[in-house]
């Protein structure tokens, strides 16, 4: 009995907490996940939420640990808190190991205030985008969806703009199914299509991107890193109606659309940029300087002709279910050996380099 108790004990504990941006509906551990963790002998607490795209009474079903919303605070020391994007900006300590997304490695906005509430505390960032294999690929990634969902809001804008309205707001859809046809419905109704081009083409965003263009039967250019590689602006962009920015932006990489071009004669008057990083130095679309979202989907940039960008960094949550499930089983393996494995070490290693 005693070494049973110390088995318990000892097991590691994953605390799933509510999402608190009001359009994020994904989660990055389904019930699936929840009750293959529980058989390994994970201890799993998961919050309720409103805005969850998987009910709580699923998670319920796996006899796991059910807790109220945002009282992740509260877990005991040694839990693993996951979520997916950010934290409430109260600048309270944070002392526990959180994986998330943490946007706070490339010099963004509020980053140094960010990691110091960890390293104050005792606590650590194991950030899900430097979860890598050791040839530097991400091991799991929304990418696919985040562009599917990127050039869809880019088609919807391209559309807005053709009936001189612009997009209040995104909407969410049960499936990609129901989206596709209704981006087709708009666009028969319009008897017109867009052109486009796709930057990063190559890459999970970039395929998903494609998907979507292709689904709508709309021509597509697909521009990777040897299209690029000659340094930017690149002219060729200003020849399609909508521009989608499917790159990881790092150092080196070029301007793809400056601001004279902006002013120049253009057939463009869409960017998706669904890398949405515009606090980075990094950022190759140099015209706008904060996120949106799905309740403010948008900046125009120009009036004449117009100009606009779209750029929202939980594309995803447009599709939240199939989002979620895709994600999840891509992240459950490594979930699994939690916290032994390379891919948990190097995400530890990221943190200290930059905190």
């Amino acid at each position: 009995m005693a070494a049973l108790c110390d088995e318990v004990a000892m097991s590691e504990h994953i605390w799933v907490r509510a999402e608190q941006r009001g359009f994020e509906k994904r989660v990055g551990i389904t019930p699936h996940g929840v009750k293959t963790l529980m058989d390994a002998g994970f201890r799993v607490t998961v919050e309720r939420s409103d805005h969850r795209i998987i009910p709580i009474e699923a998670y319920q079903a796996t006899d796991c640990e059910i807790a109220a919303a945002n009282t992740w605070s509260e877990a005991p020391k040694e839990a693993w808190i996951f979520g997916l994007k950010e934290l409430p900006e109260d600048n309270s300590d944070l002392p526990h190991r959180h994986i998330m997304f943490g946007h706070a490695y490339k010099g963004q906005s509020g980053a140094e205030a960010f990691l110091s509430r960890f390293t104050r505390a005792g606590g650590a960032l194991y950030d899900l985008e430097y979860l890598t294999s050791a040839e530097g690929r991400r091991v799991a990634a929304f990418g696919y969806w985040a562009g599917f969902a990127g050039a869809a809001v880019g088609v919807l804008h391209w559309i807005a703009q053709q009936r001189g309205e612009t997009v209040k707001q995104v909407p969410t859809f049960p499936s990609r199914e129901p989206l596709v046809a209704h981006l087709q419905l708009e666009l028969a109704a319009l008897n017109q299509r867009p052109n486009a081009i796709v930057i990063g083409a190559l890459g999970r965003v970039g395929s998903g991107a494609r998907a979507l263009f292709e689904s709508l039967q709309i021509d597509c250019t697909a521009w990777d890193m040897a299209e690029t590689a000659s340094g930017g602006p690149f002219t060729e962009i200003l020849q399609h109606s909508i521009f989608v920015n499917c790159i990881l932006a790092n150092a080196g990489v070029p301007v793809f659309v400056s601001a004279d071009m902006a002013d120049s004669k253009r057939e463009l008057s869409v960017i998706a940029d669904v890398s949405c990083d515009p606090s980075s130095a990094y950022n190759p679309i140099p015209l706008y300087d904060s996120a949106h979202s799905f309740e403010s989907p948008s900046v125009r940039v120009r009036q004449h002709p117009v100009l606009d960008i779209t750029a929202i960094d939980n594309l995803p949550s447009m599709l939240p279910l199939e989002s979620s499930e895709d994600f999840a089983a891509q992240l459950l393996p490594h979930l699994q050996i939690l916290p032994d494995g390379e891919v948990w070490q190097r995400a530890l290693d990221t943190f200290h380099q930059f905190s």
